[in-house]
């Protein structure tokens, strides 16, 4: 019996969805949190625009694919993208059982091109992780279509594989660069009123994001002028999803009371991921907070046994000088040329 497949334009979709599309990211190659329906749904309410054109792929009753795509339309013609893309979301994909790549993908090519789907120009598919099975199979079947296909490296996610001690870890890093780092930490703890936390039940959250995206702004103008109200908005509320699933981890650094650094980060299937920070450098410039602050979480994943520390898109330099070696993520351009009739 063929796969099947919809397309869904409404957002109910994601609450529809959620309990049948969490089972089966835990089934694909690429169970990330912005695959997520609690992230999806944040990211398509506050910074989604265009047409929703989230695909769905059966076998009988059971669901095997999950394509999350959104119609925009930018100058050069119609385009397919993934919903999430891109500024914020660092990792995305198709959410397929793992071993059906092949055959969910053909059948998600030829519902795009049937008579019930949208029309559209070309695919550009942001932040597809390396492991990616969409990278051999999608440009694959693409160029047996007849189609141009593009697939170029978008930017790096700098990663540190994590040891079993704090030791080891500092051992890994390069010379100078743990001299450094013990040195900033030995200074830190000699500080009084110096302490730091993550958020839990204790604390009240809404206060604790507020303050977070208070220090964000702070860090930069760019980062100012990017917490627009919409993206305030997507990060509350996906903060607050995040912790209601457990997979939040907001840290803050702090002396005599006033937060200096903040890390928003996400702990999913053993990973530690460093999705956001704040810092208010005017407070203590001499400290370095943010790196003081890595170090304290970094120490604190490897004494839970956390596998990775994930730094995310970015080749920003102190990633490298905590360790970070670059994984590539890529973006896949679909150019839609079916054959003359």
């Amino acid at each position: 019996m063929p796969l099947h497949a919809e397309i869904h334009s409404h957002p109910s979709v994601f609450d529809i969805l959620a309990e049948e599309w969490t089972a089966l990211l835990r089934r694909s190659s690429t169970d990330v949190p912005f695959l997520t329906p609690s992230y999806q749904r944040a990211w398509w309410r506050h910074l989604g625009g265009g047409d929703l054109c989230l695909m769905t792929v059966r076998d009988g009753t059971e669901l095997v694919g999950l394509i999350p795509l959104f119609l925009s339309h930018p100058p050069d013609g119609p385009t397919l993208q993934w919903v999430g893309c891109v500024e914020v979301s660092d990792y995305l994909d198709a959410v397929i059982a793992a071993g059906q790549e092949m055959e969910v993908w053909e059948t998600a090519l030829r519902t795009l091109t049937g008579p019930s789907a949208p029309r559209w120009a070309q695919m550009d598919l942001c932040s597809v992780p390396a492991a990616s099975p969409t990278l051999q199979i999608l440009p694959a079947l693409a160029q047996q279509c007849g189609w141009l296909v593009e697939t170029e490296v978008q930017e790096v996610c700098p990663v540190v594989s994590l040891p079993s001690t704090w030791e080891e870890y500092l051992a890994s890093l390069d010379r100078k660069d743990r001299h450094e780092l013990r040195r900033k930490l030995r200074r830190a703890e000699a500080l009084e009123g110096l302490r730091w936390y993550i958020v839990g039940h204790e604390h009240h959250l809404e206060a604790e994001i507020e303050d977070f995206l208070d220090l964000m702004a702070k860090s930069t103008r760019a980062k100012e002028a990017f917490l627009t109200p919409p993206m305030r908005a997507f990060f509350r509320e996906l903060a607050h999803a995040a912790f209601a699933e457990g997979w939040l981890q907001l840290a803050f650094l702090e002396r005599d009371g006033r937060k200096l650094a903040a890390y928003l980060n996400f702990v999913y299937r053993n990973r530690v991921m460093v999705y956001n920070s704040g810092l208010d450098w005017r407070a203590d410039p001499g400290l370095s907070a943010g790196i003081v602050l890595s170090a304290f979480l970094i120490r604190h994943a490897i004494a839970e046994g956390r596998e990775v520390y994930d730094f995310l898109r970015g080749s920003e330099d102190y990633k490298y000088r905590l360790g970070g070696k670059d994984l590539p993520v890529y973006r896949v351009l679909v150019h839609l040329s079916l054959p003359e009739a």
